[in-house]
C-alpha cells in the first residue's frame, strides 16, 4: 500500500495531466452531482404543465398515464429480435464539451468513455438490457391490439448513459453559465420521444408493508451513494429499483428473464437482503420455481398475500431515464418474514427503514427531501390511489 504522501503526489500528477477540456468536463460533472435535484426540477420547469405526472418533475406521454392502478402481471410484453437503431442527435458538434479532448489530442468517442476515464463509479457495467420501442398502457378492447402493452428489442446500459448522460451534463453547463442554450437536448424535441433515442427501463417499486388489521402501511426507501452508481447518485428513491434487463450475458437469458416480475424478484434480493446479483445464470438459466424467495413471493402474488400494480411510466426530465412506475403491496406478516431482516446497506447506497405511508410523509418527501423524479411521481400516485392499493 503506498503512503498517503505518495498517493497525493501521484494524484497531483494525474491532475496536472489532465487536458482543459478534461477539467471543465469534471467541474461541470461535479456540480451536477451536487445540484442533481434542482437541476432536474428546473429542468421540468421547462416543459408544459401537462407533461408532468402528477404535478411532479417527471414527464410522460398521454399514452403512458393511467387513471387507475393496474395489476403488473396485465402488462404485455413484446420483444423483437431487430429494430432499427433511433435517430439519435450526434452529440460531438452539438455539445463537444461533453466530449473533451485527451492530452494525445484525440477526443473521447462516447460519454460512457469519458465516465469511465475520469468519473467512473464503483457499478458501470455496459450489460444487456431491453430496450423500449414504444408503450402503450392505456388498456382498451384486446382484439384492436391496445392492451396494456410494451415493445422491447435488445440494448445495452451504455445506450442510455450516451444520451441522458451529455443531457444533463449540457443543462448542467448551461446552468454555470458556461454555455449559451442547450443545442444538444433541444435536437431532441419531446423527451417522450422513443424515436429519437435508446431508451432502458428501469422498473421502479413502491414497497408497502400493510397491515390489515390495523389499516395503515408504511414503506423503506433508498438513499442512492454517487460512489456507488452512475445514475441519481444523492437522490431519495423507492426501493426496489432496476433497469429491466437479463440477469447475465449468456444466450437463454434473453427470453428466460424477459419478465416485469422476475426482474423485480432480482431486486428485491439485491436491494433489500443485500444478495449478490449473481445468480449463477452463466451457467444455467436462474430456476425461479427452486429459488426460495422467488418462490415465496410468486406464490403469495398468486394467492393474494403480495400485490403487484402498476401506476405508469415516465421519463426523467434532466437525464431522460425512463420508469416503470410499481407499487407492491405486502400483507405484514408475510413482509416480516421476507424482509425482517432488511440490510442497513446495500451495493447501490443506503436503505431508509420503514416511514408510514400516510399524508404527512409523502408531503414531506415530496416537498423537503431530493427525491428522484420517478419516486415523487409514484408516492403521489399510490397516495392518491391508496384506496385501490389498499382495500
Amino acid at each position: 500500500m503506498s503512503s498517503p504522501e505518495h498517493a497525493s503526489t501521484k494524484d497531483r500528477a494525474h491532475h496536472h495531466s489532465r487536458t482543459p477540456g478534461e477539467e471543465q468536463w469534471l467541474r461541470v460533472s461535479s456540480y451536477l452531482h451536487r445540484n442533481r435535484y434542482s437541476l432536474a426540477v428546473k429542468a421540468a420547469d421547462e416543459y408544459q404543465a401537462s407533461a408532468r405526472m402528477a404535478g411532479t418533475p417527471l414527464l410522460a406521454a398521454p399514452a403512458w398515464r393511467l387513471p387507475a392502478p393496474i395489476p403488473l402481471e396485465s402488462i404485455r410484453l413484446e420483444f423483437r429480435e431487430w429494430a432499427a437503431p433511433p435517430a439519435v442527435p450526434d452529440v460531438a458538434p452539438l455539445a463537444a464539451y461533453a466530449l473533451p479532448e485527451r492530452a494525445d489530442g484525440t477526443r473521447y468517442k462516447s460519454y460512457s468513455d469519458v465516465i469511465e476515464a475520469l468519473a467512473a463509479p464503483a457499478i458501470f457495467e455496459n450489460r444487456s438490457t431491453y430496450r423500449l420501442l414504444s408503450a402503450n398502457l392505456t388498456g382498451g378492447p384486446r382484439l384492436a391490439g391496445a392492451d396494456p402493452h410494451l415493445v422491447f428489442t435488445g440494448g445495452r446500459f451504455f445506450d442510455g448513459v450516451d444520451i441522458g448522460g451529455p443531457a444533463a451534463h449540457e443543462y448542467a453547463a448551461a446552468d454555470l453559465g458556461l454555455i449559451g442554450s442547450c443545442a444538444y437536448r433541444d435536437a431532441f424535441g419531446d423527451p417522450t420521444n422513443l424515436a429519437v433515442r435508446s431508451s432502458s427501463v428501469a422498473t421502479s417499486a413502491l414497497t408497502l408493508r400493510y397491515d390489515r388489521e390495523a389499516g395503515t402501511a408504511s414503506f423503506p426507501m433508498h438513499l442512492r451513494d454517487p460512489a456507488l452508481v452512475g445514475h441519481a447518485g444523492g437522490l431519495y428513491q423507492v426501493i426496489p429499483v432496476g433497469i429491466f434487463q437479463p440477469s447475465g450475458e449468456a444466450r437463454w437469458n434473453g427470453a428466460h428473464d424477459f419478465d416485469l416480475w422476475r426482474g423485480l424478484l432480482r431486486e428485491y434480493a439485491e436491494e433489500l437482503l443485500g444478495a449478490s446479483e449473481d445468480h449463477g445464470s452463466e451457467e444455467a438459466p436462474i430456476d425461479y420455481a427452486a429459488w426460495p424467495l422467488a418462490r415465496a413471493m410468486t406464490d403469495a402474488l398468486a394467492d393474494g398475500a403480495i400485490r403487484a400494480y402498476c401506476l405508469g411510466l415516465g421519463t426523467d426530465p434532466l437525464t431522460f431515464a425512463m420508469d416503470l412506475l410499481a407499487v407492491v403491496v405486502i400483507d405484514a406478516p408475510l413482509y416480516d418474514e421476507l424482509f425482517g431482516d432488511m440490510v442497513s446497506d446495500n451495493a447501490e447506497g443506503r436503505v431508509i427503514s420503514p416511514r408510514p405511508f400516510d399524508e404527512p410523509t409523502i408531503t414531506e418527501l415530496t416537498s423537503k427531501v431530493p427525491l428522484q423524479a420517478a419516486a415523487a411521481a409514484l408516492l403521489t400516485l399510490a397516495f392518491e390511489h391508496r384506496q385501490v392499493l389498499l382495500p
